[in-house]
């Protein structure tokens, strides 16, 4: 049986006088962005260019995310709800999505703490190449691929010996630094907290 969600050439534009309401999410934190409205060729537009295109109401014109600020919405997926008169976009923000200059339209509300971790990541990934000095990351970055790793076996050990004295609170903490030093040699290999996500999901899936 064909899942409904998927069946995006048969949206319902007849309730919504041609436009459908369509929630962006952030394809990596799940954070919701924004909301907007599609017509057919907004959605044809978003899925071609990779660029996520609304459909004013108020200019009766399309419009492309970022076109003005720069702060772009990359298209990753999209589904319909299962009336198919609404849609969910997946998509990697460039930037703050509200014209407030936020993260979110919707406020920080809409922030899950776990959804930090892919925040935390962008912050890492924009020190490689920084002054040693100006921070850290950088200083990290700078000296290399062995003491970044020198530096997750070091919080690991004392993750494990913080749990073994069941301290929770200093568990938490040394955790956190764990993951902090992991999401550094991650980006230091060229990959992401996001990728991680994705092999423990599909490992997850039923054989």
């Amino acid at each position: 049986m064909t899942d409904p969600t998927t069946d995006l050439d048969n949206l319902d534009f007849d309730k919504g006088d041609g436009l459908i309401p369509a929630i962006v999410q952030d394809a990596v934190s799940g954070q919701v962005l924004m909301l907007g409205y599609m017509n057919e060729e907004a959605v044809r537009v978003t899925r071609n260019s990779g660029k996520v295109t609304f459909f004013s109401r108020s200019r009766s014109e399309l419009w492309t995310k970022g076109e003005t600020s720069g702060n772009f919405l990359h298209f990753v997926d999209m589904a319909t709800d299962c009336d198919r008169d609404a849609l969910l976009v997946t998509a990697n923000p460039v930037g703050p999505t509200c014209h407030l200059g936020v993260t979110s339209c919707f406020g920080e509300s809409t922030r899950h703490a776990l959804g930090f971790l892919s925040e935390l990541q962008q912050v890492v990934d924009s020190r490689k190449g920084a002054d040693p000095d100006s921070s850290y990351t950088a200083s990290l970055f700078n000296r290399g691929t062995k003491r970044i790793a020198q530096k997750v076996g070091e919080e690991g050990v004392e993750t494990a010996l913080a749990a073994m004295a069941g301290d929770s609170a200093e568990v938490q903490s040394e955790a956190a630094d764990l993951l902090y030093h992991l999401t550094v040699l991650l980006s230091d290999a060229g990959l992401n907290v996001g990728q991680v996500s994705e092999l423990l999901r599909e490992r997850h899936q039923p054989s």
